[in-house]
């Protein structure tokens, strides 16, 4: 719509309550308790720039949608909370928010991005391979398989944002990401 507008901002927001809180309220329902029943908090800090972004997209100044980043490493930013309201669904705001973040991560010097999505989200999959983001993960075997041990339930992705100019550029890229594994 040509009335949705971006912010930056950070996830202490009082004017983002609304999509912060739908956003735990989904992982909640969607997981219980199987990652230990709490909500991840970090400090709002890790979402300022130069490391990192927090934005949400308003219409008519209510937010419908959010994502953000943080540092995973000095090339790679680390793709965070990319929700949209569940009302809403179905209109290309999760795209919107994941191009723009794309966006700023380049922006902000940041070569590669780093996400991880839970199993129970086969919505944000399809999002991801269809955007280019690479799976490191077997995508032909049932997810639930990767919420048992020796896994943690989260599904890892990288996308390479420029490609490097050398072949000495590309080995300064930090390997990133493997599969996680519980310990």
């Amino acid at each position: 719509m040509s009335n949705d507008i971006f912010i930056q901002t950070l996830p202490d927001d009082p004017l983002i309550a609304p999509v912060i809180s739908g956003l735990f309220a989904e992982y909640a329902s969607r997981y219980g308790d199987y990652f230990g029943g709490k909500s991840e908090i970090e400090p709002a800090s890790l979402y300022a720039p130069p490391d990192g972004a927090f934005i949400v997209l308003l219409r008519e100044n209510v937010p419908i949608a959010m994502g953000a980043f943080k540092r995973y490493n000095a090339n790679t930013a680390e793709l965070k909370r990319i929700w949209s309201a569940s009302h809403l669904r179905r209109q290309g705001l999760a795209q919107k928010v994941l191009q723009e973040l794309e966006k700023r991560a380049l922006q902000q010097g940041y070569q590669q991005l780093f996400l991880t999505t839970g199993f129970r989200q086969p919505e944000a999959v399809a999002l991801y391979l269809s955007k280019g983001y690479q799976p490191h993960f077997d995508t032909s075997v049932d997810p639930v398989v990767y919420s048992l041990p020796p896994y943690d339930g989260r599904l890892p992705f990288t996308k390479v944002l420029v490609e490097p100019a050398s072949a000495f550029q590309q080995t300064e890229l930090q390997p990133c990401c493997p599969l996680s594994r519980s310990a």
